[in-house]
């Protein structure tokens, strides 16, 4: 199996999967997902098939992972890590989530003519959104029954649900100001995973805010 963006560290792979991005990012600017095949991809990235079929199995695969890793970048820029506990970092979860779905339907990439497109990204986004929580708390301990794989995925979705829904909300407040109700939403399914009792937890980092 190929393995992550995220775990790359070939600059040879990392280069090949950076052209094969910027050749679907660049077709998705006139065309639809759905009119776009492996052959028009390869062709603009200057990539033969197989050495596409290497890195993805198919062109959403690939699409799940550029959106994924445009993600990730926002992150890195910000020095955003999550320790599992941080309320800070979770905010800044939630601002980059909520820059980054605004900036993809600002450049052309998310427009309408990509029907196909925004489940594909929400996967991506919380597929990044997962990978970034479980490094945190991978080894942080959670309540019998749990797994630190159930606890970052529950969160991420509710990360991307609640800023999807501020998102499509006509008029809605900046993003600044929608940090800090959705992190008193998802606060409580992060501190599951922790070394004190989650409500403890809870009413300390929610007063602190």
């Amino acid at each position: 199996m190929p393995i992550s963006d995220c775990e790359v560290r070939d600059p040879r792979i990392r280069r090949t999967r950076q052209a094969l991005q910027g050749a679907l990012r660049n077709l998705m600017q006139t065309k639809s997902f759905e009119e776009i095949s492996v052959h028009d991809i390869t062709a603009l990235a200057d990539v033969n098939r197989a050495t596409f079929y290497d890195h993805y199995t198919d062109k959403f695969a690939l699409l799940n992972a550029m959106v994924a890793g445009g993600f990730h970048k926002l992150l890195a820029e910000r020095n955003v890590m999550f320790d599992g506990t941080c309320p800070s970092a979770a905010s800044a979860i939630i601002l980059a989530t909520c820059d980054y779905l605004s900036s993809t339907h600002s450049d052309g990439t998310g427009c309408n003519r990509n029907s196909a497109f925004e489940p594909l990204m929400e996967a991506g986004i919380v597929t990044a959104i997962r990978h970034t929580i479980l490094q945190g708390m991978e080894n942080k301990p959670v309540p019998e029954g749990l797994t630190p794989q159930i606890v970052a995925t529950t969160a991420s979705w509710a990360i991307y649900g609640a800023v999807k829904q501020w998102f499509y909300t006509p008029e809605h407040q900046p993003a600044s100001e929608a940090v800090e109700p959705i992190l008193k939403l998802v606060l409580p399914i992060l501190l599951t995973a922790g070394p004190i009792e989650p409500h403890e937890q809870i009413e300390a980092h929610l007063t602190a805010q």
